[in-house]
């Protein structure tokens, strides 16, 4: 067991691993990171065509470590299915296989936790928002918040109606398709949900400044819903 306290400067330094990530009858790559005294655990899912090693999904988790956020960036498909998609292009559309290896990673996260478990969070972008929303129904009682980076809400189907988590939706104000799927989504989830809208930003927050807000708007939305009263958590090495 692996405790987390700021007491000496080694402590402080957050815990790097690279670890393989069990989802069904797949393994998938993917990098673990816990700050000291973490807060609770953010689980990424990539946009179609990406990975773990995203800049801009990097950019956010550097953020969120700062804000005592554990993360963890994983593959949602084998180097095999990569190959494969990268010609047919289907499997990254596929909601239903990638919310089931968000699953898997959250199953394998909680059984590798201490007794006292981390809250788990969801962070999602472009397909990977919508995979994100499918999972956090499916993990009701085990899913406490979801942040959609120019996600595709729309893409999680009936399953919007079963969320519970309070999800933060935050589109681009140059990316008008997707405010509109956003905006209909949001009436179609119960739990607490916003829409942050960043002025000027187009699909991918390339513009300067616009990932920086979205990396303050999921820090912000993040550490409300994953912080606990009772104290932090702590994770199994």
């Amino acid at each position: 067991m692996v405790q987390h306290s700021p007491t000496t400067h080694q402590e402080e330094r957050p815990l790097v691993r690279s670890v393989r990530v069990p989802a069904g009858p797949v393994l998938l790559d993917g990098d673990l990171v816990v700050p000291a005294d973490p807060l609770g655990i953010v689980v990424f899912a990539h946009g179609s065509g990406s990975s773990r090693m995203s800049p801009r999904n990097q950019q956010v988790a550097g953020a969120l470590h700062a804000g005592a956020l554990a993360t963890l960036l994983f593959d949602l498909l084998t180097p095999e299915e990569e190959r494969i998609d990268r010609v047919t292009a289907h499997l990254r559309f596929d909601i239903a296989l990638l919310a089931e290896r968000l699953m898997g990673a959250t199953d394998w996260l909680m059984e590798h936790m201490g007794s006292d478990r981390l809250p788990i969070g969801y962070f999602g972008a472009s397909t990977g928002g919508g995979a994100a929303l499918v999972a956090a129904a499916g993990r009701p009682d085990v899913v406490g918040a979801v942040v959609s980076r120019g996600g595709r809400p729309d893409l999680a189907g009936p399953a919007l109606e079963r969320v519970r988590a309070p999800t933060l939706l935050i589109v681009g104000g140059r990316d008008t398709p997707v405010i509109a799927l956003n905006r209909e989504a949001m009436a179609r989830i119960s739990a607490p949900t916003a829409l942050e809208i960043v002025p000027g930003a187009t699909h991918l927050f390339e513009e300067p400044g616009a990932l920086d807000e979205v990396a303050r708007l999921a820090r912000q939305w993040l550490g409300r819903y994953l912080a606990r009263p009772a104290g932090r958590g702590s994770f199994a090495a």
